[in-house]
């Protein structure tokens, strides 16, 4: 049932003029302050890919299946024959995604090639730079999908146009993305609250690195319909932080995403904010101190919205399914 990544040609082709196939020698990093990053378009990517952050990763995958009821997506995709994951990191989403729907031809992209070498076979992994020009074959994808590429992506509206392209008529697109912001609905949050000091402070040095992650979120929908996308659907969810629910699904919800944010607090900081905002590796390390005992004994009822936003491809006009775009 499964064969080594990379084994097959591309169920799509190639996406971009950079694309490594998995099978190439690609497997190098780069090493900065004891993180692994990835080497190929070296500095695009803020976050590191080593152990750590590949278990924190799937932990993640974890929380926002308990938050999605089980859902791998909200978008009313029938019979996909043809899938693409944009940063697919470890690869859990298209492997499942590939399980789910095994006529699918499922492909996962990302900078770093961490993905498991054993996949479903209708599953397969490629080095790309969804940034760089798509050679994606115009009409060709029924699906495509991206998880927590807002701190990533610098121009979205360029990701959109290249989607549009590469979506066949009747196709969806579907982002999905907690904000950084900490809210809370009750008077249980103090002012200067140091998770969501620390959710603002992340923000900020990746804006310095030209990522406007907040803006990101609060614009997807406008911006898929600018793209030329109807159907534009938002559902928005509250992944609490830390198991304040009373609801016992809701509070292991907020177990995950609690330890999710702690593992990853490092990973999270140590690049943004010693090349954005200037500080020392050492200044980095006081300061999580702090916000690594806040995450963990915060009794408010705080939680990080989830944004899923999808979108459809209008049916060219006389074709089969035309009417259902409106």
């Amino acid at each position: 049932m499964t064969e080594p990544s990379g084994s097959r040609a591309s169920p799509s082709g190639m996406l971009s003029a950079d694309s490594i196939s998995m099978s190439d020698d690609v497997r190098d990093y780069v090493f900065e302050n004891s993180r692994r990053y990835h080497k190929y378009s070296e500095g695009r990517y803020h976050f590191p890919n080593d152990d750590a952050e590949q278990e924190r990763e799937d932990m993640q995958h974890a929380m926002f299946m308990l938050l999605c009821d089980g859902k791998l997506h909200f978008a009313p995709i029938q019979n996909p024959q043809s899938v693409l994951d944009m940063g697919t990191g470890t690869g859990i989403w298209a492997i499942e995604m590939g399980d789910e729907y095994p006529d699918a031809e499922v492909l996962g992209i990302d900078l770093s090639p961490i993905q498991p070498v054993w996949v479903p076979r209708n599953v397969q992994f490629l080095v790309d730079n969804v940034e760089e020009e798509w050679l994606q074959p115009p009409n060709s994808l029924d699906y495509i999908h991206s998880r927590q590429m807002a701190p990533t992506i610098r121009d979205w509206p360029r990701i959109f146009a290249e989607a549009y392209k590469a979506l066949k008529p009747g196709g969806w697109i579907e982002i999905q993305d907690l904000k950084c912001r900490v809210y809370c609905d009750d008077d249980t949050m103090t002012e200067g609250d140091l998770c969501a000091s620390f959710a603002k402070t992340l923000t900020r040095a990746l804006s310095r690195l030209g990522i406007d992650m907040i803006a990101a979120v609060e614009n997807y929908p406008r911006w898929l319909r600018e793209a030329g996308f109807v159907r534009v659907h938002e559902t928005v969810l509250k992944a609490p932080l830390g198991t304040w629910p009373k609801d016992p699904h809701e509070s292991k919800v907020g177990l995950y995403n609690r330890n999710m944010i702690y593992d990853g607090l490092h990973g999270f900081t140590i690049r943004p904010f010693t090349h954005g905002l200037g500080w020392t590796p050492e200044e980095v390390e006081v300061y999580l101190v702090n916000v690594r005992k806040a995450v963990l004994k915060s009794t408010a009822s705080i939680y990080l919205p989830y944004h899923s936003v999808y979108a459809q491809k209008p049916y060219e006009p006389g074709t089969r399914g035309a009417r259902r775009t409106r």
